[in-house]
């Protein structure tokens, strides 16, 4: 979960006002301006996987979950590289290892802990199997920080060989140890005075006997460039412990920390206030919480505190306690995750792992049937789609081509734009309106123009793809650029829909271009097409 630096600040954004239909020629250069975000990481769509629900997602090796196996094939191909997985969350801290487990895992759920993961969890040798499962695929397993004492450490002891096997094989991402651990003075799993020297001193001691057990059992992963970490997970800035003094205390001390790792959250299920329109569909809500982290940022590069580690939110989705019925499962939804990762990517910040659970209403799939969530591709899967699509390399889905994005400035906040170079080229133009449009109560869906002026441009005609669905409340009926990714097709293989229009142009007229957006959707330009 993630705590806002400025409270309210999805509450306080002003509501979006209807009706408007263009907006100002927005100036696109032909080279990456200064302004653009560092080159992406490939891959920047990447997803995080809640520990107790990573066999549902993967299988094991006599029942591989071939459906999101499939789905993650279909993001490598648009961005050049299978999502990294970092397989973590509140209940990798809660995880104990059981040698005698015959099973993977045995979870029991606590009500008054949770009623969307369990809070009782023992894990079995064959847990590991499910790191097998998705071929070409790299990962980062979260080790247990919060369980202390004897008990705490048979468990990091006993599964450090496990996890470095499942992984020696070139699956390997990084390690990870602890989830959160800003929040355990709060659960409380460490005492009130556990502050960011405490736990600086036991995360480096207990990375050691990681490091030890590593020697033993895969000495092959710690050698120079593959033993590294993605830290310090922490929920936010303002929690128990601060983010730049648990660095100042030397959490890099080692040298071993490969990505500074933080979480976010849009706002909460909970919270009162939260909607499509006020939250999730509104770019003011968006940057408010995003730019918490350039700040963050910022202060550790000017400390020289995380020189040369990438920044990345190694856990983050719209709103922390798993998402809310009607929003986070919503086509309002998915345009937000598009909104959300491409301002992401012009921020500098380098790659993003939206969190998914079995059951988690913002997932972007459900991999399993279950008596509370059909099995299928969700909304935000679609978003996902997008923003690989939009961040592809050069031709064939390149992932060494260096892609940078630049947000363009829009007049309100219920749209967003973004143009993405790569290799320094104008490549593409994302353009999301936001402005809700829900098709159970709305009469008539208008369309807003927008006008790009491009320097420099020879082609005549460029082409569209877009993101479509009946509203911002629809749930299903999803597509893009008239594919779609449902599991009641093809188990998720692209199906070209014969009721959605593509092969769409636009004509480039004295170095304009005007594209037409309907209310609650997206579109990308292609420049370099």
């Amino acid at each position: 979960m993630f705590i806002h630096l400025l409270a309210g600040a999805a509450a306080a954004a002003a509501v979006p006002t209807a009706g408007r239909d263009s907006s100002p020629v927005v100036d696109v250069g032909k080279d990456v301006p200064g302004s653009a975000g560092a080159a992406v990481l490939h891959p920047f769509v990447s997803f995080s996987i809640e520990f107790s629900s990573f066999p549902d997602f993967a299988g094991n090796l006599s029942h591989p979950n071939k459906f999101s196996d499939q789905l993650l094939d279909n993001l490598r191909d648009l961005q050049g590289v299978k999502p990294h997985i970092r397989v973590g969350g509140n209940t990798q801290d809660l995880a104990l290892y059981d040698p005698d487990l015959k099973i993977s895992i045995n979870g029991t759920f606590v009500p008054s802990v949770s009623t969307d993961y369990p809070s009782i969890i023992y894990i079995g040798d064959s847990y590991f199997e499910s790191y097998a499962t998705w071929p070409g695929t790299k990962f980062s397993h979260g080790f247990n920080l919060g369980k202390n004492g004897t008990t705490g450490m048979k468990t990091l002891v006993g599964t450090v060989p496990l996890a470095c096997k499942a992984l020696q094989d070139g699956n390997l991402a990084y390690w990870e140890l602890g989830n959160e651990p800003d929040l355990f003075p709060m659960y409380p799993v460490r005492p009130a005075g556990w502050d960011e020297q405490a736990y600086v001193d036991e995360w480096l001691a207990k990375t050691k006997v990681i490091e030890r057990q590593l020697k033993k059992s895969c000495p092959e992963l710690v050698t120079k460039g593959k033993y590294k970490y993605i830290a310090p997970s922490f929920a936010g800035l303002t929690n128990s412990l601060d983010p730049v003094k648990a660095w100042q205390a030397g959490l890099d001390d080692d040298h071993d920390i490969g990505m500074n790792s933080m979480h976010n959250y849009i706002g909460g299920a909970d919270e009162p206030g939260v909607t499509l329109a006020r939250t999730l569909m509104n770019h003011t809500s968006t940057v408010h919480s995003v730019n918490q982290h350039v700040y963050l940022s910022g202060v550790l590069n000017e400390q020289g505190l995380t020189k040369d580690i990438p920044y990345i939110l190694g856990e983050t989705n719209s709103l922390y306690h798993q998402g809310k019925p009607g929003l986070s499962n919503s086509f309002g939804a998915a345009l937000w995750g598009v909104d959300f990762n491409l301002y992401c990517a012009s921020q500098s910040i380098r790659r993003t792992h939206m969190h998914q659970g079995t059951d988690y209403r913002y997932d972007s799939w459900q991999p399993v049937q279950t008596t509370k969530t059909t099995i299928g591709t969700k909304a935000p899967y679609y978003g996902n789609i997008m923003v690989a699509a939009m961040l592809r390399g050069a031709t064939g889905g390149d992932s060494q081509s260096d892609v940078q994005v630049t947000h363009l400035s829009m007049p309100h906040e219920t749209e967003s734009a973004y143009a993405a170079y790569v290799n320094g080229n104008l490549a593409r133009i994302a353009v999301i309106n936001m402005q809700e449009f829900n098709y159970t109560t709305d009469a008539s869906r208008p369309a807003a123009k927008y006008t790009f002026r491009l320097p420099d441009i020879l082609a005549k005609s460029l082409s569209v793809q877009r993101l479509l669905a009946n509203g911002s409340d629809a749930i299903t009926g999803i597509s893009w650029d008239g594919w779609s990714y449902n599991y009641e097709l093809e188990m998720g293989k692209p199906v070209r829909l014969s009721n959605v229009t593509v092969g769409e142009m636009v004509a480039v007229s004295e170095g304009q271009v005007e594209l037409s957006i309907p209310y609650s959707s997206a579109a990308i330009l292609n420049v370099d097409a």
